[in-house]
């Protein structure tokens, strides 16, 4: 993961243009993502696809001849969706289009214009410090003009047509936490999916924030109802704690499986109701689809300080944290995957177990003891009207000891599954 945000972080990426296009042609070496181009102008609910942009070349030249800012140095350097300007003008008139974080006189920030034609320059704050008043050469080789809005898609099958959603935003140019980390993980999760057998089918949509999710909601409504869980990914990759925040229903399936995760993890976390800002999916949760999709994250966006900076780089993220956030999602779709309903075929007090070969013949060891009050918390309430994970939160005991002690038990004869929850 770490080695393919590598290879996408040079990349100038914006909510449309060449670079989200070469980014997604690289993500296809990995995966079969089939790529959709959506023409400007076209309505998407309440929003219009906008004119597509790409820019070439960028730079400020001061009164002495020196390049003081070079968008091939970084391409943050550029108000992103810049409209072309070539021209000069005074200290005083260029400070009008020039930001920086003098918190941060180091970092460059990151900083867009999408739907209000503009342009400008992002540069450090010593670097803005240090201009001296006189005449400045201004040019930005970019276009902004009627093109498409693209996005990737990547459907993986099932034994079912339910599916479970996984979406990650990929707007943003030379920012590794937000949101290359996400996309990395989202790549690779789908390349572990393709060799297992699975239930759900899964969809992993890579789409420009919020308009690309507004698009592909606008285009695919008749696949709305197939959405039974989903997860935003995005910020997977910096080496805080995880955190997942609720879908707008805040009980569904995808939320008590996440939370039944972190809380068996043994490290810290945090769970956070649903609010309509952030990632998109405030946008999958708006009233009218209302569909069970949470964020999981590390560290929520804006609450690190390298957010939305060029500090946001290869040396932010960690390989070991993007290693960790895969673990957490893989667990979260095996509860998912075999959160099944059970019934005990010999509800009439307890089976004796031992005859079938299902208590150990030695007792006191903490592992066996474990197994054995598995099966007795399955084996109790297994009565066709708790899902494995509900009798797993009942328990207090990890998903996977309670699968584990069901498997057991079906291969007895004891259970059965009767349908899938």
């Amino acid at each position: 993961m770490y080695e393919l945000i590598s290879k996408l972080y040079p990349i100038c990426r914006s909510i449309t243009g060449d670079g989200v296009r070469k980014t997604l042609h690289i993500l296809q070496q990995f995966i079969p993502l089939e790529l959709h181009e959506v023409p400007t102008g076209t309505a998407v609910f309440d929003w219009t696809v906008p004119k597509e942009w790409n820019i070439n070349d960028a730079y400020i030249i001061d009164p002495q001849g020196q390049k003081v800012i070079d968008f091939h140095d970084s391409n943050l350097h550029v108000l992103n969706y810049s409209i072309p300007i070539d021209t000069k003008m005074p200290l005083s008139e260029l400070k009008e289009h020039l930001f920086s974080l003098p918190d941060r006189p180091d970092w460059i920030p990151y900083r867009t214009s999408y739907y209000q034609e503009n342009w400008g320059f992002c540069l450090r704050h010593h670097a803005l410090e240090q201009l001296q008043d006189g005449e400045y050469e201004v040019y930005i080789n970019s276009s902004l003009a009627p093109g498409s809005l693209t996005y990737g898609e990547y459907y993986v099958p099932g034994e079912t047509s339910d599916e479970i959603l996984f979406s990650c935003h990929t707007c943003h140019p030379s920012l590794c936490n937000d949101n290359l980390s996400g996309i990395g993980l989202a790549t690779f999760l789908a390349k572990q999916l393709e060799s297992k057998p699975h239930r759900y089918s899964y969809r992993f949509l890579f789409l420009p924030g919020t308009i690309g999710s507004i698009t592909w909601l606008s285009l695919n409504q008749h696949k709305v109802d197939r959405i039974e869980h989903g997860l935003v990914v995005a910020g997977v990759g910096d080496p805080g704690r995880l955190n997942y925040k609720k879908s707008r229903r805040g009980d569904a399936e995808i939320d008590r499986a996440v939370a039944h995760i972190l809380q068996h993890s043994g490290r810290e976390y945090a769970i956070e109701d649903f609010s309509p800002y952030g990632y998109d999916e405030r946008q999958y949760c708006s009233p009218g689809f209302n569909l069970p999709v949470g964020s999981l994250t590390r560290t929520p966006f804006n609450r690190y300080p390298e957010y939305h900076t060029s500090a946001d780089n290869l040396d932010f993220i960690q390989p070991t944290a993007l290693a960790d956030s895969l673990e957490q999602y893989l667990a979260v779709i095996d509860i998912l995957e075999n959160n099944y309903t059970y019934l005990n075929h010999n509800p009439h007090c307890e089976p004796q177990l031992g005859k079938r070969g299902l208590y150990g013949n030695f007792g006191g060891k903490k592992s066996t003891k474990t197994r054995e009050m598995a099966m007795l918390w399955v084996l109790n309430f297994a009565d066709g009207g708790n899902s494995l994970l509900e009798i797993a939160e009942r328990a207090n005991l990890p998903f996977s000891t309670l699968h584990e002690a069901a498997v057991d038990l079906v291969a007895s004869g004891l259970l059965s599954k009767i349908n899938q929850s």
